[in-house]
């Protein structure tokens, strides 16, 4: 069989399927667990007569792969990344190159990248989504750390990702150290965003009364316009699904989210540099809220919403959640966007931020059509500072605006919660505002702590105290500025 292409640790589903994937586009694949009897397992299984080498050490491994030598991990992140790192080490040559493919954490990777090029070795992180059938037949790639390692496997990754209807791969080279997987992070944001969206849409139509029959028949009509995309088209399929008793699922499901941690880690990294992440941030917390369901029961009982049933015109409501749903994504897109701009300047990485919605094209979990815009919009202008200031998003906003505000007003009057849209109508109006109450909000800190403040009529960068009691002197908290 001769020696393999490249090697990869963690027989788990993601691991099994990327291995298949690699072997049917023609490439030579060696594979490690562990539990070794999972490596008999799957050489005498899905993998038999097909060119999956199994072997039962790593020392077997590093020794079956040709030159320079590629380790890919898939396997849980966190201490069992570093470990597999560690044990490797010793076992590989200057210029080798170990690939993370798990969801780890960007700060993880920039260090790992740092430690192990002061050892010789290249490292990769890349972000890979799609969940398990993405991983067998063409996932999303989002590789960055050592630059010098990506021509090494860019074949290969090219070749086993997701491709566009023109043929473009879903998958190109993202940046220096961690920026692979913080892009994988900002878009495993952006899907907690959606599908927060999604079910605040769904919310609202359940409580107008709603069947989930007639749900299914408008997000598969929704599928197939602006909003097409791989979560509204599942949202349809779960909508119309039934078990074996005829009961729709969907109703027997418990109502509490469960969440790994990736959302939480982009709301993190927004605070960090300080952007503005709101739609993402109330996704996360919604989940949150969800899990306190004992709570939310017993309040039931207590707390009584002063609320008006809705006697609106239904179709008017649902093309209103039409509209306001996508102009919402296009918020969060570009709140994701503006978090990735501040990123990059912050830990020196060069993004380009067109390719990287082109990367999000196919595979992925939040794919949609409207991602090729996302592309247009920065091949229009490279350096565009927000995706609302862009001609197409602009003029989708205006559109969609006095549909959205009903949409808000509706949830309010009806009492339905709907965090995430109605926090990407406050930042939509927010940003466009060009004087907000901050001025206010700095009069106050100066009140109370001589945080000083800047003014409208003097140049920037000049700070001023006034001393507001006649109490407080002249002595400013000069470093507490910010």
């Amino acid at each position: 069989m001769g020696k393999a292409d490249i090697g990869l640790i963690g027989l788990a589903v993601m691991g099994e399927n990327l291995i298949l994937n690699m072997e049917s586009k023609g490439f030579t694949v060696a594979c490690y667990n562990r539990t070794v009897s999972k490596v008999d397992d799957f050489v005498n299984g899905r993998a038999k007569g097909k060119k999956i080498i199994g072997a039962r050490s790593l020392e077997e491994l590093v020794a079956s792969l040709k030159g320079p030598r590629k380790v890919m991990l898939m396997v849980k992140a966190g201490q069992a990344v570093d470990d597999f790192i560690e044990k490797l080490i010793p076992l590989l040559s200057p210029g080798d190159i170990i690939i993370d493919g798990g969801n780890s954490h960007f700060p993880d990777t920039t260090r790992r990248t740092q430690y192990l090029e002061s050892k010789g070795l290249l490292y990769i992180g890349t972000g890979v989504s799609g969940g398990e059938e993405g991983a067998l037949i063409g996932p999303s790639m989002m590789p960055g750390g050592s630059p010098a390692a990506w021509p090494h496997v860019k074949d290969i990754f090219q070749k086993i990702c997701a491709h566009t209807d023109a043929g473009e791969p879903c998958c190109d080279w993202v940046g220096e150290n961690g920026a692979g997987h913080f892009v994988k992070m900002v878009h495993n944001g952006i899907e907690y965003g959606d599908m927060q969206m999604i079910c605040e849409t769904y919310h609202i139509m359940k409580s107008i009364g709603m069947t989930n029959e007639e749900m299914h028949k408008v997000f598969s009509e929704w599928n197939e316009g602006e909003l097409d995309s791989y979560l509204i088209e599942i949202t349809r399929d779960i909508l119309g699904y039934k078990n074996e008793e005829g009961q729709a699922v969907v109703d027997l499901i418990l109502d509490t989210a469960g969440q790994k941690g990736t959302g939480k880690w982009t709301a993190i990294a927004a605070l960090d540099v300080g952007m503005p992440l709101t739609l993402i941030g109330e996704a996360v917390f919604a989940r949150c809220l969800s899990a306190l369901k004992e709570e939310r029961v017993a309040a039931s009982g207590i707390l009584k919403g002063v609320v008006q049933p809705f006697k609106g015109d239904r179709a008017q409501l649902i093309d209103d959640l039409r509209q306001a749903l996508y102009a919402s994504k296009i918020v969060s897109y570009a709140q994701g966007y503006q978090l990735m701009m501040a990123a990059a300047e912050e830990y020196g990485w060069h993004l380009n931020y067109g390719g990287i919605a082109l990367m999000w094209r196919g595979g992925c979990i939040i794919r949609s059509v409207f991602l090729g815009r996302i592309k247009e919009a920065f091949d229009r202008q490279p350096d565009l500072k927000n995706l609302l200031v862009d001609p197409f998003f602009s003029d989708i906003m205006e559109k969609s605006q006095q549909a959205w505000r009903r949409v808000a007003v509706t949830a309010l009057q009806t009492g339905i919660p709907m965090p995430c849209i109605t926090a990407a109508l406050s930042y939509f109006d927010g940003y466009r505002c060009s004087r907000l109450p901050a001025n206010l909000l700095q009069a106050q800190r100066d009140y109370f702590g001589a945080h000083t403040y800047e003014r409208v009529d003097k140049p920037c960068g000049e700070f001023f105290h006034t001393n507001w009691t006649g109490r407080g002197g002249s002595t400013t908290a000069n470093t507490y500025i910010a």
